[in-house]
């Protein structure tokens, strides 16, 4: 993997553990003023405001979550797309949560930092 492809690595990972630590206005920073995410719940679009308050108030915490197969293309300078397994453990609602999942995410270029444009996640069998 090549310094670029780290990099994105990196971010994606910076991404998650924000989840973990819960820290909202962290991950805030993180979201491109339109960003999309789809998942079993359905899709959605919001601004960073709207994901910080998601963090905040969410019931649900991410106490762990490790990747694998992890693959990045640059389609364009300004743009990067990180597609990977994660396995995840938490509680969602107070219920355990042990999920594995396939995930993508399209990173773009706002200037000098990476901006999270669209975030996919698909629950896996196993």
């Amino acid at each position: 993997m090549n310094a670029n492809q780290q990099s994105i690595v990196e971010l994606e990972t910076s991404f998650w553990q924000s989840m973990v630590d819960k820290d909202a206005r962290f991950a805030k920073t993180l979201i491109a003023k339109d960003c999309l995410i789809t998942g079993p719940m359905g899709s959605m679009k919001i601004d960073p405001d709207a994901y910080e308050k998601m963090t905040k108030e969410g019931k649900w915490t991410l106490d762990s979550f490790k990747f694998s197969n992890l693959e990045v293309i640059f389609p364009s300078d300004d743009t990067a797309v990180i597609a990977y397994k994660v396995h995840q453990k938490g509680d969602m609602d107070g219920k355990p949560m042990d999920l594995k999942c396939a995930d993508s995410t399209t990173w773009v270029r706002d200037g000098k930092s990476w901006k999270c444009a669209l975030h996919t996640e698909t629950m896996l069998e196993n």
